[in-house]
């Protein structure tokens, strides 16, 4: 938790979560990145999670891990009040993004991304710059993310 926080006393919360993702080790990849910069909690909406070698940490025996079959059922458990934000290509650059204290990352799939009617559910949307096409592997975007959450946006 930054000073700043600390001071206002907000306790930092975020959880990190991939709809009907595709590739396993990139979760694993993802989860490990978690891990390491402090989330609250993982979560998968549409498809399990199956134990990865990327995972070399086993995030998902330190941090809650939640499987949702569908979108509606992750919304109805989703926490009061903690802002969705969409990591998904067309939004805010990720440069100028200011990370609410609480807040659930999502990320879609590899080949689609998060669909049109996840998106409208969504408080903020993010996007990742780049040189060249703004498109990134899921695991790397999710940990660009939480890395500048954890180290170059809340330490005010």
């Amino acid at each position: 938790m930054s000073e700043q926080n600390r001071a206002a006393g907000q306790e930092t919360y975020f959880e990190v979560g991939v709809y009907q993702p595709k590739r396993e080790t990139n979760i694993g990849t993802l989860w490990r990145s978690a891990l390491q910069m402090g989330a609250s909690g993982l979560f998968t909406i549409g498809r399990r999670y199956k134990l990865q070698s990327s995972d070399i940490f086993h995030a998902t025996k330190a941090i809650p891990l939640k499987h949702y079959l569908t979108f509606q059922d992750f919304l109805d458990d989703r926490p009061e009040g903690v802002p969705l934000v969409a990591i998904e290509m067309g939004g805010e650059t990720l440069n100028t993004f200011q990370h609410p204290t609480r807040a659930i990352y999502l990320l879609g799939s590899e080949d689609n991304g998060l669909p049109d009617f996840v998106l409208e559910k969504c408080d903020k949307l993010v996007s990742l710059e780049a040189v060249r096409q703004p498109s990134y592997n899921l695991a790397v975007s999710g940990s660009i993310v939480l890395y500048h959450r954890c180290f170059l946006s809340l330490k005010g």
